[in-house]
């Protein structure tokens, strides 16, 4: 499974891409990665989830692309909009992903 999450925006507008390949990371992280997918129904989420009625120009955007065997699915997200059960997700690849 390869997985990416850019973020864009932010006070600074400084991107940052961090791609997962599971094929390259240790076997427990992948079966992380993959809990936290299902927990989430990624696949099953919106291709765009519109920001909440605050509009803040210094907040970060998401974009996630997962691609797995036959499936791809990618999903654009604000900050301030990102539903519970995705959060652990992107969390996740920002704190473990290299």
């Amino acid at each position: 499974m390869f997985i990416s999450l850019e973020r864009s925006g932010g006070f600074t507008g400084i991107g940052k891409v961090i791609t997962v390949d599971t094929t390259k990371i240790p076997q427990h992280q992948a079966e992380q990665l993959r809990i936290l997918l299902e927990s989430a129904n990624f696949f099953n989420l919106p291709t765009y989830i519109a920001a909440d009625s605050t509009p803040n120009r210094d907040r970060f955007q998401y974009t996630i692309t997962v691609e797995d065997k036959n499936k791809q699915h990618a999903i654009t997200v604000g900050e301030s909009s990102i539903p519970g059960n995705l959060k652990p997700l992107i969390d996740w690849i920002n704190c473990n992903a290299k």
